[in-house]
């Protein structure tokens, strides 16, 4: 599934997922986590911040200036009408490129929808727009491979090269592995937590 594709899926469920989500708390006990491990709190990137809600909310709190970025208008209408002090891009992040450092990356329930051939390139360019000690936290599948699935209605695309395979990535880059969670188990749902070195 292409990012085009991608967005047109979740333009047609953004109101329902922003009514579904806004109130949610699932995930914010490991966005919680990575901000604890966080020794500066200047600068925020959310990848694939949706329509915001409960992660956005729990950055600003923490008074982090946040981008965020999504290939979905539908869902980056909602995101502006919900948090107006924030910046949201419509970008892709296999093709996003910013001069920008971050002492915080989110990356919630986004990246495992890019095709498998993207997962190594993006982890890579993640951890090179983290500053020094910055902290990164998000989440992949338990497995090797793609496959399609059906949410609310539509079809999403996932793919995942698996723990051993993201850790090796993490580690090549200079990023350490903090925290790790089989957070849905019997699902095949990790989210990790690591920190750049230098």
């Amino acid at each position: 599934m292409n990012s085009s594709q991608l967005a047109k899926s979740y333009d047609k469920i953004a109101a329902q997922w922003n009514a579904n989500m806004m109130g949610s708390d699932y995930g914010i006990s490991m966005i919680e986590r990575a901000i604890q491990y966080c020794t500066a709190k200047r600068t925020a990137l959310d990848v694939g911040c949706g329509t915001g809600g409960r992660i956005t909310k729990k950055l600003l709190e923490n008074g982090f200036d946040l981008t965020g970025i999504d290939v979905s208008e539908g869902m980056l209408a909602l995101a502006r009408q919900n948090h107006p002090e924030v910046r949201f891009e419509k970008a892709d992040i296999t093709e996003w490129e910013t001069e920008d450092k971050f002492d915080l990356i989110v990356a919630w329930d986004s990246i495992f929808h890019l095709p498998l051939e993207f997962q190594k390139p993006v982890v890579e360019k993640l951890c090179r727009y983290l500053n020094p000690q910055g902290i990164m936290v998000y989440t992949f599948g338990d497995a090797e491979g793609a496959h399609e699935d059906t949410w609310l209605g539509e079809k999403f695309g996932y793919s995942s090269i698996g723990i051993d395979a993201n850790l090796k990535i993490l580690a090549e880059c200079n990023c350490q592995g903090r925290h790790l969670e089989l957070d849905q188990y019997p699902l095949n749902h990790v989210s990790v937590i690591a920190r750049k070195s230098n």
